[in-house]
């Protein structure tokens, strides 16, 4: 039994919550954002406070629905706090001549290729470049944040001798020793 879906959720003032069968919009300052209910899960609201709980089925199906209420509590807390504050990832490019930089919807990135990478942003994607070296990731949705961050990370990982290439900033790297003879 999930006890992540036993925990309410408070909906904080600006943010509407609406749920209608099988489907939740929350609208707040940063926009709205719509997301599928399992037809395992029912979502309650009661004065500001949302409660998970599963319908009525046998023995064998109810640990798997209260994994789907779980899952449904934890996406309906990322939706309210991407329509209130957004998610952001930090990467950090390091190698010498490695830069960035934020051109309209399109990232321009050299990573020691023979030619310059241009990545285009997908819809609801913010980009900012502080400095040549670090690239913050900004949007309503958690997934696709991540899914981006991921996607320019994958063009140069980290490598295990130097350290060169993209890395998220809190990511720790297992530096090896090269080898003697």
């Amino acid at each position: 039994m999930s006890r992540v879906a036993k925990t309410p959720i408070e909906i904080p003032s600006g943010v509407e919550v609406s749920v209608n069968d099988s489907t939740m919009i929350v609208k707040g300052k940063l926009g709205q954002m719509q997301m599928e209910i399992h037809p395992l899960v029912t979502v309650v609201d009661v004065d500001n406070v949302l409660t998970f709980d599963i319908v009525e089925v046998d023995k064998r199906e109810e640990k798997k629905a209260w994994a789907q209420a779980g899952t449904v509590r934890t996406n309906t807390a990322n939706l309210i706090k991407g329509v209130t504050w957004g998610w952001k990832k930090t990467l950090t490019l390091i190698g010498i001549g490695y830069r960035a930089k934020a051109v309209g919807k399109t990232l321009d990135l050299t990573l020691g290729f023979s030619h310059p990478v241009k990545y285009n942003l997908p819809e609801g994607i913010t980009v900012e470049t502080p400095s040549q070296t670090e690239i913050v990731v900004k949007g309503m949705d958690k997934q696709k944040v991540g899914q981006v961050a991921a996607e320019i990370r994958a063009y140069r990982p980290p490598e295990p001798y130097k350290g060169k290439g993209v890395r998220y900033t809190d990511e720790y790297v297992f530096r090896k020793e090269a080898k003697k003879k």
